[in-house]
């Protein structure tokens, strides 16, 4: 069950000034806002269209966290219930807010639940709506939604195989980086920096706690190790494989 997400807070001045409401009341609360936006999530499950057909301006522009930008029609058209089999929820948590006038700034962790058929997944995002009031009421006119990051599931160790990998592996002529094996571990470490320990996830395949990305250690047809691929986006930094490491 994704949470769509939308609009760069750069943007957030610019409209503020644009879009003042000239019909003042009484000026929203935070708590109002996070049970608009409890509202808002947890009707993404049954595919409820109403709070988004409520809570959002006719002008807003949506951004899902992979980068699809929507208007509100389509934003509105993309909800539909979860298929067969999917469950979910969202929960809304430390909130933090701005409210000044016509302006309502609201920020919150969003800790995400979904049942796919009896196996439970989580996420946890970070999402910032503006809200501004116009004829009396508040709408939202921009949000920003973030994925925090989780490192995968580590796999098992796979020391056997350490003798593969260790040895030194080049990116330019002066730049190279050390991969050693020590006390039922592996490890990395590029020239006049710390060593990082590299976490097996698959066969060849590691990750740095807390660092996106995936390190793969690439064979010939012989297999034998000769690069190791530093893979970030969709993006490969090769580093080849110029000495073995004999231990």
């Amino acid at each position: 069950m994704s949470k769509l997400a939308t609009f760069g807070p750069f943007a957030a001045a610019a409209l503020v000034v644009a879009s003042c409401s000239r019909n003042p009341g009484p000026l929203i609360t935070q708590e109002e806002l996070m049970r608009r936006a409890q509202a808002i999530v947890d009707a993404v499950a049954t595919g409820d269209r109403r709070p988004f057909e409520k809570y959002y301006a006719a002008d807003s522009l949506i951004v899902d966290e992979t980068g699809h930008i929507m208007d509100k029609k389509a934003f509105v058209a993309a909800q539909s219930p979860l298929p067969k089999g999917y469950s979910g929820s969202i929960k809304l948590v430390n909130p933090q807010s701005r409210i000044v006038g016509d302006t309502a700034i609201l920020s919150y962790d969003m800790d995400e639940s979904e049942t796919i058929y009896g196996q439970t997944m989580k996420a946890r995002y970070h999402e910032t709506d503006i809200w501004i009031r116009r004829e009396g009421e508040y709408q939202i006119v921009a949000e920003q939604v973030l994925r925090y990051y989780e490192d995968p599931a580590p796999g098992p160790p796979d020391a056997k195989h350490y003798p593969d990998y260790v040895g030194t592996y080049q990116l330019a002529p002066d730049v190279l980086l050390t991969v050693s094996a020590e006390g039922g571990q592996l490890f990395r470490q590029r020239t006049g920096r710390p060593k990082e320990l590299l976490v097996p996830e698959a066969p060849d395949l590691y990750f740095r706690k807390g660092i996106e990305g995936r390190l793969l250690f690439q064979r010939d047809e012989g297999r034998r190790v000769i690069a190791l691929v530093d893979r970030r986006n969709n993006e490969d930094v090769v580093w080849k494989r110029i000495a073995v490491t004999v231990r």
